[in-house]
Protein backbone atom coordinates (compact mmCIF):
# COMPACT_ATOMS: atom_id res chain seq x y z
CA UNK A 1 0.00 0.00 0.00
CA UNK A 2 2.41 2.31 0.91
CA UNK A 3 4.24 1.85 -2.44
CA UNK A 4 0.90 2.32 -4.30
CA UNK A 5 0.92 5.75 -2.59
CA UNK A 6 4.27 6.38 -3.03
CA UNK A 7 3.91 5.60 -7.19
CA UNK A 8 0.81 7.97 -6.93
CA UNK A 9 2.76 10.89 -5.54
CA UNK A 10 5.64 10.49 -7.68
CA UNK A 11 3.23 11.03 -10.97
CA UNK A 12 1.77 13.78 -8.94
CA UNK A 13 4.85 15.32 -8.62
CA UNK A 14 5.60 14.84 -12.44
CA UNK A 15 2.03 15.89 -13.42
CA UNK A 16 2.86 19.04 -11.33
CA UNK A 17 6.19 19.63 -12.70
CA UNK A 18 4.16 19.50 -16.71
CA UNK A 19 1.60 22.00 -15.15
CA UNK A 20 3.85 24.08 -14.82
CA UNK A 21 5.99 24.15 -17.78
CA UNK A 22 2.37 24.55 -19.56
CA UNK A 23 1.83 27.73 -16.87
CA UNK A 24 4.76 29.37 -18.03
CA UNK A 25 4.65 29.08 -21.76
CA UNK A 26 0.97 30.08 -21.66
CA UNK A 27 2.18 33.51 -20.18
CA UNK A 28 5.11 33.36 -22.37
CA UNK A 29 2.57 33.66 -25.57
CA UNK A 30 0.36 35.91 -23.96
CA UNK A 31 -0.85 38.65 -26.47
CA UNK A 32 1.84 42.06 -26.15
CA UNK A 33 4.67 42.88 -23.91
CA UNK A 34 5.54 42.69 -20.77
CA UNK A 35 7.92 45.59 -20.90
CA UNK A 36 5.41 47.55 -23.05
CA UNK A 37 2.68 46.53 -20.83
CA UNK A 38 4.49 47.83 -18.18
CA UNK A 39 5.72 51.38 -19.16
CA UNK A 40 2.60 51.92 -21.28
CA UNK A 41 2.37 55.00 -23.30
CA UNK A 42 6.13 56.19 -21.62
CA UNK A 43 7.49 53.33 -23.32
CA UNK A 44 10.96 54.20 -25.65
CA UNK A 45 13.46 51.92 -27.17
CA UNK A 46 16.05 52.93 -25.05
CA UNK A 47 13.15 52.28 -22.28
CA UNK A 48 12.08 49.07 -23.45
CA UNK A 49 15.77 47.64 -23.75
CA UNK A 50 16.30 48.50 -20.18
CA UNK A 51 12.83 46.73 -18.98
CA UNK A 52 13.27 43.78 -20.51
CA UNK A 53 17.09 43.23 -19.32
CA UNK A 54 15.44 44.34 -15.48
CA UNK A 55 12.89 41.85 -15.91
CA UNK A 56 15.15 39.19 -17.41
CA UNK A 57 13.34 39.16 -20.35
CA UNK A 58 16.57 39.36 -23.08
CA UNK A 59 17.54 35.76 -21.42
CA UNK A 60 16.49 32.79 -22.88
CA UNK A 61 12.73 31.23 -21.77
CA UNK A 62 14.42 28.03 -20.82
CA UNK A 63 16.51 29.47 -18.67
CA UNK A 64 13.89 31.75 -16.95
CA UNK A 65 11.53 28.93 -16.35
CA UNK A 66 14.28 26.82 -14.05
CA UNK A 67 14.95 29.92 -12.23
CA UNK A 68 11.52 30.78 -11.86
CA UNK A 69 10.56 27.04 -10.94
CA UNK A 70 13.68 27.02 -8.21
CA UNK A 71 12.66 29.95 -6.73
CA UNK A 72 8.77 28.42 -6.72
CA UNK A 73 10.36 25.37 -4.87
CA UNK A 74 11.83 27.34 -2.46
CA UNK A 75 8.51 29.53 -1.53
CA UNK A 76 9.40 32.42 -3.89
CA UNK A 77 6.68 33.35 -6.22
CA UNK A 78 8.64 36.58 -6.89
CA UNK A 79 6.76 40.40 -7.07
CA UNK A 80 3.56 41.71 -8.47
CA UNK A 81 4.28 43.99 -11.23
CA UNK A 82 1.04 46.00 -10.43
CA UNK A 83 1.21 46.28 -6.77
CA UNK A 84 5.11 45.94 -6.34
CA UNK A 85 4.08 43.45 -3.78
CA UNK A 86 5.56 39.97 -2.65
CA UNK A 87 3.03 37.53 -4.50
CA UNK A 88 2.61 35.03 -1.38
CA UNK A 89 1.45 38.48 0.32
CA UNK A 90 -0.97 39.30 -2.13
CA UNK A 91 -1.80 36.00 -2.90
CA UNK A 92 -2.28 34.42 0.75
CA UNK A 93 -5.98 36.42 1.88
CA UNK A 94 -7.45 35.46 -1.30
CA UNK A 95 -6.18 31.93 -1.12
CA UNK A 96 -7.86 31.73 2.04
CA UNK A 97 -11.51 33.39 0.76
CA UNK A 98 -11.10 30.60 -2.04
CA UNK A 99 -10.91 28.02 0.58
CA UNK A 100 -13.58 29.65 2.67
CA UNK A 101 -15.61 29.48 0.37
CA UNK A 102 -14.99 25.65 -1.46
CA UNK A 103 -15.17 24.31 2.19
CA UNK A 104 -18.68 26.07 2.61
CA UNK A 105 -19.87 24.43 -1.07
CA UNK A 106 -18.27 21.06 -0.10
CA UNK A 107 -20.09 20.74 3.31
CA UNK A 108 -23.38 21.56 1.72
CA UNK A 109 -22.54 19.89 -1.65
CA UNK A 110 -21.63 16.56 -0.26
CA UNK A 111 -24.25 15.03 2.29
CA UNK A 112 -27.37 16.36 0.52
CA UNK A 113 -26.06 15.10 -3.38
CA UNK A 114 -25.13 11.53 -1.06
CA UNK A 115 -28.57 11.45 0.75
CA UNK A 116 -30.56 12.89 -2.33
CA UNK A 117 -28.78 10.03 -4.71
CA UNK A 118 -29.33 7.17 -2.01
CA UNK A 119 -33.24 8.30 -2.09
CA UNK A 120 -33.07 8.12 -5.56
CA UNK A 121 -31.75 4.69 -5.79
CA UNK A 122 -34.68 3.99 -3.22
CA UNK A 123 -37.11 4.86 -5.11
CA UNK A 124 -36.08 3.85 -8.43
CA UNK A 125 -38.51 4.65 -11.05
CA UNK A 126 -40.95 6.55 -9.27
CA UNK A 127 -41.52 10.12 -9.63
CA UNK A 128 -38.74 11.24 -7.74
CA UNK A 129 -36.29 9.47 -9.37
CA UNK A 130 -37.17 11.14 -12.61
CA UNK A 131 -37.44 14.72 -10.86
CA UNK A 132 -33.48 13.90 -9.98
CA UNK A 133 -32.58 12.83 -13.63
CA UNK A 134 -34.34 16.03 -15.05
CA UNK A 135 -33.13 18.56 -12.71
CA UNK A 136 -29.73 16.94 -12.26
CA UNK A 137 -29.36 16.75 -15.74
CA UNK A 138 -30.88 20.22 -16.44
CA UNK A 139 -27.81 21.74 -14.43
CA UNK A 140 -24.84 20.15 -15.49
CA UNK A 141 -25.95 21.40 -18.98
CA UNK A 142 -26.16 24.82 -17.92
CA UNK A 143 -23.00 27.03 -17.39
CA UNK A 144 -22.33 28.01 -14.07
CA UNK A 145 -21.95 31.81 -14.86
CA UNK A 146 -25.78 31.56 -16.02
CA UNK A 147 -26.74 29.86 -13.20
CA UNK A 148 -25.46 32.40 -10.95
CA UNK A 149 -27.00 35.61 -13.07
CA UNK A 150 -30.46 33.72 -12.63
CA UNK A 151 -29.86 33.38 -9.03
CA UNK A 152 -28.83 37.09 -8.52
CA UNK A 153 -31.86 38.28 -10.50
CA UNK A 154 -34.77 36.23 -8.41
CA UNK A 155 -33.01 35.75 -5.09
CA UNK A 156 -31.00 39.16 -5.53
CA UNK A 157 -32.78 41.76 -7.07
CA UNK A 158 -36.48 40.72 -7.47
CA UNK A 159 -36.61 39.20 -3.77
CA UNK A 160 -33.96 41.09 -1.97
CA UNK A 161 -32.35 37.94 -0.10
CA UNK A 162 -29.23 37.59 -0.70
CA UNK A 163 -26.37 40.31 -1.88
CA UNK A 164 -25.43 40.38 -5.23
CA UNK A 165 -22.18 41.37 -4.71
CA UNK A 166 -20.27 39.33 -1.92
CA UNK A 167 -18.05 42.05 -0.86
CA UNK A 168 -16.55 40.64 2.50
CA UNK A 169 -13.44 41.43 4.37
CA UNK A 170 -10.70 39.77 6.52
CA UNK A 171 -12.85 41.46 9.46
CA UNK A 172 -16.33 40.53 8.26
CA UNK A 173 -17.65 38.43 11.05
CA UNK A 174 -18.32 34.89 9.88
CA UNK A 175 -22.59 34.64 10.54
CA UNK A 176 -21.98 37.69 7.98
CA UNK A 177 -19.72 36.06 5.79
CA UNK A 178 -21.17 33.02 5.29
CA UNK A 179 -24.93 35.26 4.51
CA UNK A 180 -22.69 37.23 1.74
CA UNK A 181 -21.64 34.45 -0.09
CA UNK A 182 -24.47 32.34 0.10
CA UNK A 183 -25.48 32.73 -3.57
CA UNK A 184 -21.70 32.43 -4.68
CA UNK A 185 -22.23 28.85 -2.63
CA UNK A 186 -25.07 28.03 -3.93
CA UNK A 187 -24.36 28.45 -7.37
CA UNK A 188 -21.57 26.01 -6.56
CA UNK A 189 -23.73 23.35 -5.18
CA UNK A 190 -25.37 23.37 -8.01
CA UNK A 191 -23.50 22.61 -10.21
CA UNK A 192 -21.13 20.27 -8.53
CA UNK A 193 -24.13 18.60 -6.88
CA UNK A 194 -25.74 17.36 -9.56
CA UNK A 195 -22.45 15.11 -10.48
CA UNK A 196 -22.33 13.57 -7.08
CA UNK A 197 -25.92 12.39 -6.61
CA UNK A 198 -26.04 10.76 -9.98
CA UNK A 199 -22.65 8.79 -9.33
CA UNK A 200 -24.68 7.66 -6.06
CA UNK A 201 -27.48 6.60 -7.67
CA UNK A 202 -25.67 5.02 -10.25
CA UNK A 203 -23.35 2.94 -8.14
CA UNK A 204 -25.70 2.08 -6.04
CA UNK A 205 -27.92 0.23 -8.45
CA UNK A 206 -25.45 -1.31 -10.14
CA UNK A 207 -24.56 -3.25 -6.01
CA UNK A 208 -28.62 -3.74 -6.20
CA UNK A 209 -27.79 -6.42 -8.79
CA UNK A 210 -25.77 -8.49 -6.74
CA UNK A 211 -26.75 -11.64 -5.30
CA UNK A 212 -26.17 -10.93 -1.66
CA UNK A 213 -28.60 -7.99 -1.72
CA UNK A 214 -31.14 -10.38 -3.35
CA UNK A 215 -30.34 -12.57 -0.16
CA UNK A 216 -31.33 -9.64 1.78
CA UNK A 217 -34.65 -9.06 -0.14
CA UNK A 218 -35.23 -12.89 0.84
CA UNK A 219 -34.54 -12.08 4.60
CA UNK A 220 -37.34 -9.32 4.44
CA UNK A 221 -35.38 -6.76 4.94
CA UNK A 222 -36.91 -3.30 3.90
CA UNK A 223 -35.19 -1.89 0.69
CA UNK A 224 -34.05 1.31 2.43
CA UNK A 225 -31.74 -0.80 4.83
CA UNK A 226 -30.70 -2.87 2.37
CA UNK A 227 -29.71 0.32 0.46
CA UNK A 228 -27.78 2.17 3.25
CA UNK A 229 -26.68 -0.85 4.97
CA UNK A 230 -25.68 -2.98 2.30
CA UNK A 231 -25.16 -1.87 -1.16
CA UNK A 232 -23.95 1.93 -0.29
CA UNK A 233 -21.01 0.72 1.67
CA UNK A 234 -19.80 -1.39 -1.46
CA UNK A 235 -20.76 1.29 -3.85
CA UNK A 236 -18.00 4.27 -2.27
CA UNK A 237 -15.07 3.72 -4.40
CA UNK A 238 -17.13 5.68 -7.34
CA UNK A 239 -18.81 7.93 -5.04
CA UNK A 240 -15.74 8.96 -3.15
CA UNK A 241 -13.54 9.31 -6.87
CA UNK A 242 -16.31 11.66 -7.85
CA UNK A 243 -16.71 13.42 -4.75
CA UNK A 244 -12.90 14.42 -4.87
CA UNK A 245 -12.96 15.10 -7.92
CA UNK A 246 -16.31 17.98 -7.48
CA UNK A 247 -14.22 19.22 -4.36
CA UNK A 248 -11.25 19.76 -7.04
CA UNK A 249 -13.35 21.80 -9.11
CA UNK A 250 -14.53 23.99 -6.23
CA UNK A 251 -11.11 25.13 -5.75
CA UNK A 252 -9.91 25.46 -9.44
CA UNK A 253 -13.24 25.95 -10.98
CA UNK A 254 -14.48 28.85 -8.63
CA UNK A 255 -12.77 31.28 -11.38
CA UNK A 256 -16.01 32.10 -13.40
CA UNK A 257 -17.98 32.21 -9.96
CA UNK A 258 -15.85 34.75 -8.23
CA UNK A 259 -15.83 36.78 -11.44
CA UNK A 260 -19.72 36.99 -11.50
CA UNK A 261 -19.84 38.05 -8.09
CA UNK A 262 -17.04 39.90 -7.76
CA UNK A 263 -15.57 37.86 -4.55
CA UNK A 264 -12.01 38.95 -3.83
CA UNK A 265 -10.67 35.58 -3.94
CA UNK A 266 -7.75 33.39 -5.74
CA UNK A 267 -9.83 33.35 -9.29
CA UNK A 268 -10.82 36.92 -9.35
CA UNK A 269 -7.39 37.96 -8.63
CA UNK A 270 -6.33 35.50 -11.58
CA UNK A 271 -8.64 37.26 -13.46
CA UNK A 272 -7.65 40.92 -12.56
CA UNK A 273 -3.35 39.95 -12.88
CA UNK A 274 -4.31 38.78 -16.35
CA UNK A 275 -5.99 41.92 -17.44
CA UNK A 276 -3.54 43.97 -15.85
CA UNK A 277 -0.48 41.23 -17.25
CA UNK A 278 1.03 41.19 -14.38
CA UNK A 279 2.63 37.55 -15.20
CA UNK A 280 4.47 37.01 -12.03
CA UNK A 281 0.64 36.80 -10.19
CA UNK A 282 -0.86 34.77 -13.16
CA UNK A 283 2.32 32.25 -12.89
CA UNK A 284 1.48 31.94 -9.16
CA UNK A 285 -2.21 31.60 -9.29
CA UNK A 286 -2.00 28.88 -12.05
CA UNK A 287 0.65 26.85 -10.01
CA UNK A 288 -1.54 26.96 -6.99
CA UNK A 289 -4.34 25.61 -8.83
CA UNK A 290 -2.37 22.88 -10.50
CA UNK A 291 -1.29 21.71 -7.54
CA UNK A 292 -4.73 21.71 -5.60
CA UNK A 293 -6.50 19.75 -8.42
CA UNK A 294 -3.41 17.54 -8.79
CA UNK A 295 -3.54 16.93 -5.30
CA UNK A 296 -7.34 16.30 -4.84
CA UNK A 297 -6.71 13.82 -7.85
CA UNK A 298 -4.27 11.86 -6.09
CA UNK A 299 -6.10 11.49 -3.34
CA UNK A 300 -8.96 10.61 -4.86
CA UNK A 301 -7.17 7.43 -6.60
CA UNK A 302 -5.80 6.77 -3.14
CA UNK A 303 -9.01 6.45 -1.50
CA UNK A 304 -10.45 4.54 -4.27
CA UNK A 305 -7.77 1.79 -3.46
CA UNK A 306 -8.32 1.67 -0.23
CA UNK A 307 -12.25 1.30 -0.04
CA UNK A 308 -11.22 -1.28 -3.19
CA UNK A 309 -9.43 -3.85 -2.08
CA UNK A 310 -9.25 -5.73 -5.52
CA UNK A 311 -7.17 -2.41 -6.55
CA UNK A 312 -4.32 -3.01 -4.53
CA UNK A 313 -3.00 -5.73 -6.76
CA UNK A 314 -1.65 -5.61 -9.70
CA UNK A 315 -3.81 -8.59 -11.37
Amino acid sequence: MLRLIAQRLGLGLLTLFAASVLIFAGTEILPGDLASAVLQNSATPESLAEMRKELGLDRPAAVRYVEWLGHAVEGDLGRSLASHRDVVEEITPRLKNTMFLAVYAAVVAVPLAVVLGLMAAIWQGGIYDRAVNFVTLLTISVPEYLVGYILIKYLSVRLGWFPSLANVTPDTPLLERIGLTFLPMLTLVLVVMAHMMRMTRASVLQIMASPYIEMAFLKGLPKWRVVVRHAFPNALAPIINVIALDLAYLIVGVVVVEAVFVYPGLGQLMVDAVSKHDVPLVQACGLIFAGAFILLNMTADVLAILTNPRLRHPR
